[in-house]
């Protein structure tokens, strides 16, 4: 067997992939979710954190519109990204069979550099085009159609493609190919043919959720349908002992939530859960085109793990996350260099991340209510009765005085 394990991670700059799902250099791993929920965005952060980590990438846009490709590439370009980019293009008014050798052509292009040593990250997108661009020809070629018109052989064809990612042995140059193949699911049913045939193909799936998106959490990343099956093994040590817990967490809050939607009456626990599952959420989200640092992944993870965020407003948290990615730069350059091992975080590490990012938050920190003390706050004078106030006008009428009641 040329290939060899999957030891090295991938960094996505993305903080729900990274410390959640994470991809190993070699794996291929499917991005799936309907149209317009960020698949593409996902792909390009990708592709922009590999500046500066050795890695090439190959970005193959098959059956595409050509403003949405003019667009990928000119963020790419603005990015300094296109220095270890290839692109390759196939849009979507060109003939089918260009569609189809498209990610064939891609492919190559990637194993060559990773036969020379090279670490390389291909993207597909997308393989529904792919798929469609096939049936197309393999209906004017009159074969025989299977289910939803798509040829019966349709599933060795992805599975050939998708094969070629892997991670050579180091007696062959030690390269690898990570595979990112898009598929575009409709009406969120990610049960039909082509995605179920590229979830059991691939090592994991990334499932963005349109309900999520339309929340205005981006990335729209849906953990509960997320999972990467060899991604783990190549985790940072520093991920897991800071992340361990956090899907589990992050899990039983959304549960609860949809749970608290009913009107439900809930214990203190139950609350605090729900408080800390909401600061979870807010601070997996970032913008697009805006990958975070290892450092600064490992400081947000370790401030939720030891609920530095929780006393937090909600409408702070995006700030609050700022100051904590900005306060990482403290970080001891000795202490970083342990993240890129496979060295567990001391507690002396621990100690030292945890003070950065307490100080950090400490302007965020809701202000104790303090009772107001009746020593030193001067009392009230009383006013004189049927006159005015010192310094008010002389001119002010009195008051009029009662009339007295009629006797019966």
């Amino acid at each position: 067997m040329n290939r060899a394990p999957v030891t090295v991670p991938l960094q996505t700059g993305l903080k729900v992939i990274d410390s959640l799902i994470p991809i190993g250099r070699g794996q291929r791993e499917l991005i799936l979710g309907d149209r317009q929920t960020g698949k593409t965005a996902i792909a390009l952060d990708t592709i922009l954190n590999q500046r500066g980590q050795n890695v090439l990438c190959v970005y193959c846009a098959i059956g595409q519109r050509a403003s949405a490709v003019a667009k990928a590439v000119a963020i790419l370009r603005e990015k300094g990204a296109m220095d270890h980019t290839v692109v390759v293009v196939t849009e979507g008014n060109e003939p089918p069979g260009l569609a189809y050798i498209a990610p064939y052509a891609a492919t190559s292009i990637a194993e060559h550099f990773m036969e020379a040593g090279q670490d390389v990250l291909i993207v597909y997108d997308d393989l529904t085009q792919h798929a469609r661009a096939y049936r197309e020809l393999s209906l004017l070629l009159r074969r025989p159609p299977g289910r939803e018109a798509f040829p019966g052989d349709i599933f060795y064809i992805h599975s050939r493609l998708l094969e070629r990612a892997t991670r050579l042995r180091t007696e062959l140059g030690g390269g690898s190919l990570t595979a990112l193949p898009i598929i575009e699911t409709e009406a969120q049913n990610i049960s039909a043919y082509i995605p179920t045939n590229l979830i059991s193909i691939t090592d994991g799936q990334i499932y963005l959720s349109p309900s999520l998106f339309e929340l205005g959490v981006l990335p729209a990343v849906d953990v509960g349908k997320s999972v990467s099956r060899v991604g783990g093994k190549a985790q940072r040590a520093a991920y897991r002992a800071v992340a361990g817990d956090l899907k589990l967490g992050y899990a039983q809050f959304e549960e609860l939530e949809t749970f608290a939607r009913f009107g439900a009456r809930l214990d203190q626990d139950t609350r605090k859960i729900i408080e800390h599952g909401r600061r979870i959420r807010a601070c997996l989200q970032q913008p697009e085109v805006a990958p975070v640092s290892v450092p600064a992944q490992i400081a947000v993870l370790l401030a939720l793990t030891a609920e530095l965020f929780d006393p937090v407003p909600l409408d702070q948290m995006t700030d609050a996350e700022h100051a904590v990615c900005e306060a990482a730069a403290n970080i001891p350059t000795e202490v970083c260099a342990r993240f890129e091992t496979a060295d567990k975080l001391s507690d002396e590490d621990r100690k030292t991340i945890i003070e950065i990012t307490r100080k950090a938050l400490a302007r965020f920190q809701p202000k104790p209510e303090t009772k107001a003390d009746s020593t030193t706050e001067p009392e009230a004078k009383p006013k004189p009765q049927g006159g005015s106030e010192p310094g008010a006008p002389t001119d002010a009428k009195p008051a009029p005085e009662a009339e007295p009641k009629e006797k019966s």
